[in-house]
């Protein structure tokens, strides 16, 4: 069997290992057609997300009670995530127990995929420089991987909170959606 055929059978049918556990919804499409073809797969993705979260360091995470949400390669705990719109209240509530120093955060849309060939990833580049995702790149493994990262420079942090003090008003949140 080819070795990216093993490759690819091994990603697809293998246990998702993000902290969601599964493809977003609103790129389930796309990540279908991707992996549909048979010159590609795909092995990360985010639709893109809204994080708030707390840098504060617990000495031991796992007594406060809250470690499936402390995480420990960042060194902070998320207070809140999503993949969708949401409402300026539900991350203004997220912000009542903060004792440390709090971030809002977007993340963009992402998406790497391993290619057969250098030819076929050269083609996936073009279509994500073309389509807008000027950040994307080509990068081969020392093993001969050969993946695409599609991204983008759209990105947001700002600081909300700092020793659990707010450095911006709760209203300033009603003042975005306008």
């Amino acid at each position: 069997m080819d070795v990216f055929v093993k490759q690819k059978a091994n990603a697809l049918n293998g246990v998702d290992l993000s902290r969601k556990g599964s493809v977003d919804a609103p790129i389930q499409p796309l990540i279908e057609y991707i992996n549909n073809e048979s010159d590609y797969f795909t092995t990360s993705s985010c639709s893109g997300r809204i994080i708030v979260f707390d840098d504060v360091k617990p000495t031991d995470p796992s007594s406060k009670g809250d470690h499936d949400i402390y995480v420990k390669k960042k060194g902070c705990k998320w207070l809140f995530t999503s993949h969708d719109m949401v409402a300026h209240q539900e991350v203004v509530s997220s912000l009542d127990d903060v004792t440390g120093d709090a971030v809002f955060k977007f993340e963009p849309f992402v998406l790497h995929v391993q290619c057969k060939s250098l030819q076929r990833a050269q083609q996936m580049l073009g279509i994500a420089v073309a389509s807008g995702f000027r950040n994307s790149g080509i990068s081969i493994g020392n093993k001969g991987k050969i993946l695409v990262a599609v991204r983008s420079t759209h990105t947001m942090e700002v600081p909300l909170t700092q020793n659990g003090n707010l450095l911006v008003t709760k209203e300033i949140f009603c003042d975005i959606k306008k």
